[in-house]
């Protein structure tokens, strides 16, 4: 009986002697998350002014979101199938992050790779926010999402505060796309 019972108590530790080390491997192969390139760059009040005044040869959709943001995460899918769909029809898009500056090699960019966004990607790099607000749009109070829909020649054509309607964004993106 007692040599039963120190067979079964070896064999017990023997098994689990094994499985550890097999934990222990699968563990820390899972527990590091991926990071995701850095593709997001930092932009300041003036670069932001700049970018959506600009003459250009194309239409500019620009919107603002935050990581933090559930409307902006929930509507991000439809606007990476509208950059998808429109950028060859000769749109230009990008996204602006509000989120905060330590963020851009993290959570940013972490986030714009889940939803495979290939649009170009900037974070406001600005103490004061409102003054990059009020040189988009003097009536938008800095609430998220917002998308605003710049024509060739810099002039504001759409804007839309909270989750945007695709169907309506579609309509005014096709006013000013050339096929």
């Amino acid at each position: 009986m007692r040599f039963r019972n120190l067979l079964l108590i070896t064999l017990l530790v023997l098994t689990v002697s094994f499985a550890v080390p097999a934990q222990k491997r699968r563990t820390s192969r899972t527990a590091k998350p991926a990071v995701a390139k850095s593709n997001v760059e930092p932009i300041s009040t003036e670069g932001l002014k700049a970018l959506v005044s600009e003459q250009r040869d194309k239409p500019l959709l620009v919107n603002f979101w935050a990581t933090w943001c559930d409307p902006c995460r929930d509507e991000f899918p439809d606007l990476v199938k509208i950059d998808k769909e429109y950028r060859p029809k000769s749109l230009d898009f990008v996204t602006v992050s509000l989120d905060e500056l330590k963020d851009i090699n993290t959570q940013v960019p972490q986030f714009l790779a889940q939803m495979k966004a290939s649009m170009p990607a900037y974070l406001l790099n600005a103490k004061d926010p409102e003054p990059a607000i009020n040189a988009i749009d003097a009536k938008w109070q800095g609430d998220l999402p917002a998308t605003f829909l710049f024509s060739d020649k810099g002039i504001l054509i759409y804007k839309h505060f909270g989750r945007v309607n695709t169907a309506e964004l579609r309509e005014q993106i096709q006013k000013l796309v050339k096929e």
